[in-house]
């Protein structure tokens, strides 16, 4: 697998096909791997957070999300081959699972939200199994009773993939703390990837996707939440793109 430093972290340059075709083999190893997808804000809080540099450290692909990170790879002399967000990894792996006969579990969003994804992707994969969700309640991860409770209506489901949408770095830090106990062939961490299959959020049109500017969009979604993501601590990757530029020249 074609690994390469990038910044404050390690990517895997690889096409979308090519990260399914490496998801499903990791499917079928069986051995507990997990997958996360690095964009701006992911490498903004890498820089200063010892347990999401863990996460990293141990996954098994790492997949880039985000035109931004893709320039600064051109800028940088190391291009990357494709954009593979999650939203859009997301209805290829229910495609893929529906016809390969893997099982899923949803993990997170708000309240029925994922139940309302299940649904919708369901009808639209013939015979996908998503075979349980739950959405947690706040805070989740502190209480110990409700940890045991997701313990085991995960381990109960067996799934061969869990998807867990509960936004950076919480699914990171979720998944990286539980994946070898649950026993899940594969895991992911896919943030707002519910709400857009629920119909709960727009996403971006494409144009705007394809040059960069799902941030703008995302705002006017959801300005109270995401402004200050995108307009101040997002901002920081500007400084690490120059920090970073120097080593790998």
């Amino acid at each position: 697998m074609a690994r390469q430093k990038f910044m404050n972290t390690e990517i895997d340059n690889l096409t979308m096909q090519e990260a399914l075709e490496t998801i499903d083999a990791l499917i079928q190893e069986n051995k507990n791997a997990y997958v996360v997808t690095p964009n701006v804000d992911h490498i903004v809080q890498l820089e200063t957070n010892k347990e999401l540099q863990d996460v990293y450290a141990n996954a098994s692909l790492i997949l880039t999300d985000g035109k931004p990170l893709l320039w600064i790879a051109k800028w940088y002399g190391t291009p990357i081959k494709e954009k593979i967000s999650g939203s859009d990894l997301f209805p290829l792996l229910c495609d893929m699972a529906a016809k390969k006969g893997y099982s899923m579990f949803f993990l997170g969003a708000a309240e029925g939200v994922a139940a309302k994804a299940a649904d919708n992707l369901m009808n639209k994969y013939k015979g996908l199994q998503v075979i349980g969700t739950y959405s947690p309640p706040y805070g989740f991860e502190n209480d110990s009773s409700e940890m045991n409770k997701i313990d085991a209506m995960i381990k109960k489901a067996r799934p061969d993939i869990l998807i867990v949408g509960l936004g950076c770095p919480k699914q990171e830090k979720f998944i990286y703390n539980n994946y070898k106990k649950l026993g899940v062939p594969i895991s992911l961490g896919l943030g707002a990837s519910f709400d857009f299959e629920a119909g709960n959020i727009k996403r971006a049109p494409k144009w705007m996707a394809n040059h960069g500017l799902e941030w703008l969009f995302r705002i006017t979604q959801d300005p109270k939440r995401l402004m200050k993501r995108y307009l101040i601590n997002d901002m920081k990757i500007f400084k690490l793109a120059v920090k970073y530029r120097s080593p790998q020249k």
